[in-house]
């Protein structure tokens, strides 16, 4: 069965379509591409059918991650399908909680930052869409720290299914 973990952010250009691709870059280096879904979506519909940001589509190639990206807004009828739910800021955790229709789907949203061990007391990634490419930068610096962390927590649930 299937593990599937969602990405959100606001507009799902900036943020979360790069924690998708890294994220969907650990989970292929870990040989877990055949159980483990990897996605995004943001909680406004403002860009949905847009390719992330381009500063995004750049620093992730920069990085060597793809960026073959298509916005799109999260809805409640998704959390059914969902296992892991990763907000990329609080408010972005409190809107899908508040979206969650039982309390075991609002249980499924974690903030991202929650699973890199070395974050301090904000867990929020800032957005930065209405910065400079450094904002990005330091985007992919949060969610490359946080992902090693993540991977380890869905690694553990996908092993419990198997056993």
């Amino acid at each position: 069965m299937t593990y599937r973990v969602c990405f959100v952010c606001t507009g799902n250009i900036c943020r979360s379509p790069m924690a998708e691709s890294v994220f969907r870059a650990h989970v292929t280096e870990a040989g877990l591409d055949e159980l483990v879904e990897v996605d995004s979506a943001g909680t406004g519909g403002w860009h949905e059918g847009d390719a992330a940001d381009p500063r995004t589509a750049a620093v992730l190639e920069e990085n060597g991650y793809g960026s073959v990206h298509t916005a799109r807004q999260f809805q409640p009828s998704w959390f059914s399908g969902l296992d892991l739910v990763i907000a990329l800021d609080s408010g972005h955790l409190k809107a899908l909680r508040r979206l969650a229709p039982t309390p075991k789907d609002a249980a499924k949203v974690r903030l991202l930052r929650s699973y890199d061990p070395a974050a301090d007391g904000d867990l929020d990634v800032p957005d930065p869409y209405y910065g400079g490419v450094d904002g990005f930068e330091e985007c992919l610096e949060m969610v490359e720290a946080a992902s090693p962390g993540l991977l380890a927590a869905v690694r553990e649930q996908v092993e419990g299914r198997a056993a």
